[in-house]
């Protein structure tokens, strides 16, 4: 049996160093590593993450299209029943045909009209939030909208209105 000596201190540091120099961003490797266990795990949890506004309207073209196209009504009767069908499955499929290239050509546009969308629904809660505030009176501010011109004849600043009976 042979013994081996434990290495030495220099051996050791050019044993790192070669470790360090096979991986020279090792912390960005690492994060980029956590990342996607992260990703990986959340699509797990919560299922595929939604894709771009042009595709997700793609898939909606598509849902309506099959809907649509397999909808049986009693409205057109026996006789009218298959033409009808296939006059509103030629409809869809003039429909898609129109949509899809402009979908294909112009993605960003989609992606553009959706963060507006938000932007527009936004400023619209926004707006709603206060003008409930001032309906319910949460809000310490007067708007001086809300205040109505009285004269000083006995208005005592209470909730009601003065009312002449003259």
């Amino acid at each position: 049996m042979s013994e081996e000596l434990p290495p030495s201190d220099a051996a050791r540091e050019e044993a790192v160093d070669e470790v360090r120099a096979t991986d020279p961003d090792a912390w960005a490797t690492a994060c980029a590593e956590d990342l996607e266990a992260e990703k990986a795990r959340r699509r797990a949890e919560y299922g595929p993450h939604p894709g771009s506004a042009a595709e997700e309207l793609k898939k909606l073209v598509d849902a309506v299209a099959d809907k649509l196209s397999g909808i049986q009504s009693p409205l057109f009767g026996a006789v009218a029943g298959p033409a009808a069908e296939q006059v509103v499955r030629q409809v869809v499929q003039q429909a898609k045909a129109a949509v899809e290239p402009v979908i294909e050509r112009n993605p960003d546009v989609f992606d553009h009209l959706a963060a507006a969308g938000n932007e527009l629904l936004a400023a619209y809660r926004s707006a709603v939030e206060a003008q409930e505030r001032r309906w319910t009176g949460r809000d310490d501010r007067i708007d001086p909208r809300d205040l109505d011109e009285r004269d000083d004849r006995g208005d005592d600043g209470g909730p009601g209105e003065h009312i002449d009976l003259d």
